[in-house]
C-alpha cells in the first residue's frame, strides 16, 4: 500500500514539472536561452 501512495505522488510531481515546463515554453521561456528567449536572436529550440 505504502508504494502505491509513494508511486501516487511521484507521478503527480512529474505531472506537476511536465505542466511548468509546457507553460513556460508557452510563454517564450526557454532553459536553452535563459529563460527569455525574446534574447536570444531566435535561434531557440521552437522559434
Amino acid at each position: 500500500m505504502g508504494t502505491g501512495i509513494v508511486l501516487v505522488g511521484l507521478i503527480a510531481v512529474v505531472g506537476f514539472i511536465i505542466c511548468s515546463m509546457v507553460k513556460d515554453k508557452k510563454a517564450g521561456k526557454s532553459l536553452h536561452c535563459g529563460q527569455d528567449c525574446s534574447h536570444c536572436g531566435g535561434h531557440c529550440h521552437g522559434k
